[in-house]
């Protein structure tokens, strides 16, 4: 069986990659290479540079390719770009996936293993504490949590109408690294933004300090990069065994830490003081978003096995390693 890959070369892609390959399969990467690092893939790694919204070339790698079946992870991912480009997601992220399945439906291929995302959830209305589950009603506030939702609609419908077998992977906040050399080379999510902000000898900004939290600061789910990467394996397994239809599947670790705690973790791992500084609220900020896990263990027999230290640590080896 031959896996094709969108967006291997990414951040989380050239970890699902590299434990794919790893594990045994026939893997072919597509990626355009806008924000993926080709050398981050092995050399016996075919990587076929190219986007998703050139249909020939998606159907050519069908084409010459055996493909069994596509584990989907291309993606625009900047929330603030995506309210301000809306127009360019929807035609990135939903118009990709239209070509991608389409391609599918034409070469009978039945597997599909989708990046979804938890912004599909939105401001979920749940009492403090309470985690989000599957069944939570989905309600994204900017476009590219629509265009993952979207996405979600489509391949179901896929599901549905042609018998492909879809899990959707809903990821909460990812962070970490599983060697330095596979870091995150972006400065988007919070523990990169503090090591950029520390970096330039400033103090990083907190947004509200007032929530119904235990320390007044927002608490998020955060997963090690590459506990993800061992999720992506388990639903390959997984769709490959099951019959047609579409799961969506949490993958978090069921534990939140506050933006206060990740803040003093960071201090700790690094040795560097912080001291942030208090900014408002932004607006959209639920208090607190945690996830609900018991499916992950239950369908793809997955839970996570590394905790905040891990993610910090992992992730400042890297940004050592990328900053010298």
């Amino acid at each position: 069986m031959t896996w094709l890959i969108t967006g291997g070369a990414g951040y989380i892609g050239a970890h699902v990659v590299e434990l794919a390959k790893s594990s045994g399969r026939n893997l072919v990467v597509l990626d355009d290479l806008s924000s993926g690092i080709s050398s981050r893939l092995r050399n016996d790694i075919e990587l076929v540079e190219t986007t998703l919204l050139d249909s020939a070339s998606v159907n050519r790698v069908f084409d010459e390719h055996k493909i069994s079946g596509v584990l989907h992870l291309a993606a625009k991912k900047r929330v603030g770009e995506s309210v301000e480009r809306p127009d360019y997601y929807w035609q990135e992220n939903v118009g990709g996936i239209q070509n991608l399945l389409s391609a599918m439906k034409t070469h009978g291929v039945k597997n599909f293993v989708y990046s979804s995302s938890a912004a599909v959830y939105g401001q979920p209305d749940v009492l403090f504490g309470a985690l989000i589950t599957e069944e939570t009603p989905c309600a994204p506030i900017n476009p590219y949590g629509a265009t993952k939702l979207e996405g979600e609609v489509l391949s179901r419908a896929m599901a549905e109408s042609g018998g492909i077998k879809v899990a959707a992977l809903r990821y909460f906040n990812v962070a970490g690294a599983g060697r330095a050399e596979l870091g995150d080379q972006y400065i988007f999510n919070l523990v990169p933004i503090v090591f950029d902000a520390l970096e330039r000898g400033e103090q990083p900004i907190v947004f509200g300090n007032d929530y119904s939290t235990s320390d007044g600061s927002c608490i998020r789910d955060y997963v090690h990069v590459q506990d993800l990467a061992d999720a992506h394996i388990a639903a390959m397994e997984f769709v490959e065994k099951s019959d047609p239809g579409f799961t969506a599947i949490n993958i978090g670790t069921g534990q939140g830490a506050s933006v206060f705690e990740v803040l003093a973790m960071i201090q700790d791992v690094t040795g560097i003081s912080i001291d942030p500084i208090i900014g408002e609220r932004r607006k959209g900020d639920p208090a607190a978003l945690v996830a609900d896990v018991r499916l992950s263990k239950e369908l793809l027999g997955w839970q996570s096995s590394r905790d905040l230290r891990a993610i910090v640590t992992s992730a400042w080896d890297a940004w050592k390693l990328g900053h010298k």
